[in-house]
């Protein structure tokens, strides 16, 4: 199991040339972050203050290591000035989250992403200057409420009333073309990619001609999306 220390000058060069990520704190959310980071092939050093959580995680990250991250010199042992991104996943200990925080913006990491547990939290964060406020648990509840309320098959918000929808295109569009359908002047969406049931996600095409068991991705205000879906 990793201690502290654990960075030789080559492993901090490494650190710097792979462009690794920190997660601070191996909660659920931290957890399920860093080894979704490990499974597209990126570099994780992981820190949390539960023994048993690091030793669960021990050869599941490039690096695993139970440290307080709310300490200077504990973060400075741990390379983690070297790091251009890290997350702060201390979703209920908040103190814990701001100190933590607060030493990351004087070491001058260049991207933090932070979890928040409320809106007070939030707020504290994005005072201090922190771009990347996350907030788990609300985010989720929103996009599951708007995927029971038709037949979307994903949602991604996207922000400023915008979003992206994943659905199946609607019985009567079948047979059409994309360009013939019209789903921008008619419902004011764009489709901006399809999956025939045989094959791979593809850019839509004026000329590709629309058929049941298609999926499609469809931009557009929130609010036209999923009445878009629901047809």
């Amino acid at each position: 199991m990793a201690r502290l220390n654990i960075f030789t000058g080559r492993e901090s060069a490494r650190i710097r040339e792979s462009d690794a990520v920190a997660v601070i704190g191996l909660g659920r959310f931290g957890q399920s972050l860093a080894l979704e980071l490990m499974a597209s092939g990126i570099d994780v050093l992981g820190i949390d203050g539960e023994q048993q959580v690091v030793q669960s995680l021990d050869g599941r990250l490039t690096y695993v290591v139970m440290a307080d991250a709310t300490q200077e010199d504990v973060l400075r042992q741990l390379s983690i000035p070297e790091f251009n991104r890290v997350v702060v996943a201390i979703g209920q200990d908040v103190g814990a989250s701001i100190l933590a925080i607060s030493l990351l913006l004087r070491f001058g990491v260049p991207q933090i992403w932070a979890e928040a547990v409320s809106e007070a939290h939030g707020t504290v964060l994005r005072q201090l200057g922190v771009q990347h406020v996350i907030f788990p648990e609300k985010d989720m509840g929103r996009r599951v409420a708007h995927l029971v309320q038709g037949s979307m098959l994903d949602y991604i918000p996207l922000g400023g009333d915008f979003a992206v929808v994943e659905t199946s295109p609607r019985q009567f569009l079948a047979g059409s073309t994309i360009h013939g359908a019209e789903v921008r002047r008619r419902y004011g969406v764009v489709i901006v990619a399809l999956r025939k049931s045989d094959g791979e996600w593809k850019f839509a095409e004026p000329d590709i001609v629309l058929e049941e068991g298609d999926e499609l991705l469809v931009a557009g205000p929130t609010g036209k999306a999923e009445a878009f879906s629901r047809l």
